[in-house]
């Protein structure tokens, strides 16, 4: 298990880099605590594999350092790091057995008898492939074998992290979940410093502790599911996470106010009253869809709307809503009656936020 910082790092795929839009990673500082938890969470070509190349070995930054407990391993290969790390497809051995494949990460280290034995088996029960341990890899299942690779991964544990890349994109959707809910088990028991790069939010949020967002090569935020839920720094975190993900709506600030394309007014919370922003600064409202509320009646600081659509998905409603042109969506509890027509609509004011360029307004600043 290891503390794993990163200083200063950033990397091209170019000789000789000239400007920002040269880097696949943009200079990041960052650390992972001994034992935890962590998803990197991003789209497709946002850097994340890379950076986890990077800490792995696989790959050598352009500049900064990696930092395992505070040795830099920045030029160390990945046999020299200690690490595990679980590829998006399986990388196993289709002429061993299931039993031999998890074996040979311990037997290259020199364990045997006993203690390799009792090794194999349990991680082999906690995976279920105890009935599979006497078979050839070659005639397992695609959902199998990557079982294995995750079983080969997880079987030491003198390892100072494991590193996931997508480790659960060939498994069928229905056995996904119990494969997060094991490795959140096998954390739970082993400690070991994970690290799981995903563009899976679901993945990324039911696994890890703490989930660092990118989005070409930058790190948007990090924080806690409930944090990057409730208050997102960032318009593309309120976008990204959350399904539907957070309403955007263009708007200009005003005495306490954030007034709608539409000349519509949202009252904001007290500390932003006195927020100023120069005339080129590109305003958001941004308000997640469970927190905006639908009344039948006008009710003070509330504004018309009306309901365009409820979609029924079972355990909520989820109501589209016109006010204006301005379309978004509102979460309603699965008994609610309100139907298709007029309505009003009203924003809580604690949770009602505003970006400023992307950024949301540091309210600490604002007064």
């Amino acid at each position: 298990m290891a503390k794993i910082v990163l200083k200063g790092l950033a990397h091209s795929y170019l000789k000789n880099p000239h400007s920002d839009s040269d880097y696949a990673l943009k200079t990041m500082n960052l650390t992972w605590d001994n034992g935890g938890a962590y998803a990197l969470l991003g789209p497709s070509g946002c850097g994340k594999t890379t950076l986890l190349n990077i800490i792995s070995g696989l790959i050598k930054p352009s500049q900064g350092h990696v930092l395992f407990d505070g040795k830099d391993v920045t030029q160390l290969s990945p046999e020299h790091r200690n690490i595990a790390q679980v590829f998006q497809f399986p990388v196993i051995y289709d002429t061993m057995t299931v039993f031999d494949n998890l074996a040979f990460p311990l037997r290259n280290r020199g364990m045997r008898g006993i203690e390799l034995k009792k090794r194999v088996e349990h991680v082999a029960e906690l995976l279920e492939l105890t009935s599979d341990l006497k078979y050839r890899a070659s005639g397992l299942t695609a959902d199998a074998k990557q079982k294995v690779s995750l079983g080969r991964g997880l079987v030491r544990n003198d390892v100072t992290a494991i590193l996931f890349d997508e480790p659960l994109t060939v498994i069928d959707p229905h056995l996904k979940w119990i494969l997060r809910s094991k490795l959140k088990q096998i954390h739970s028991e082993f400690k070991h410093t994970f690290i799981y790069v995903t563009h899976d939010q679901i993945e990324a949020l039911t696994f890890a502790d703490q989930v660092v967002i990118m989005l070409d090569g930058r790190i948007v935020q990090t924080g806690t599911p409930q944090d990057l839920f409730e208050n997102p720094l960032h318009t593309f975190v309120g976008f990204f996470i959350g399904s539907p993900g957070m309403n955007l709506i263009p708007c200009s600030v005003m005495n306490g106010f954030a007034i709608l394309d539409n000349g519509e007014k949202i009252k904001l919370k007290q500390q932003l009253e006195n927020y100023q922003v120069s005339k080129n600064t590109e305003m958001v409202l941004g308000i997640r869809p469970e927190f905006v509320k639908i009344k039948q009646n006008k009710v003070e600081d509330s504004i018309p709307c009306r309901i365009k659509d409820i979609e029924n998905l079972g355990t909520y409603k989820m109501a589209t809503v016109l006010t204006g042109d301005i379309e978004l969506k509102a979460k309603l509890h699965e008994d609610s009656d309100l139907a298709k027509g007029n309505a009003w609509l009203l924003f809580p004011p604690e949770q009602t936020k505003i970006y400023a360029d992307q950024q949301l307004i540091d309210i600490r600043g604002a007064n």
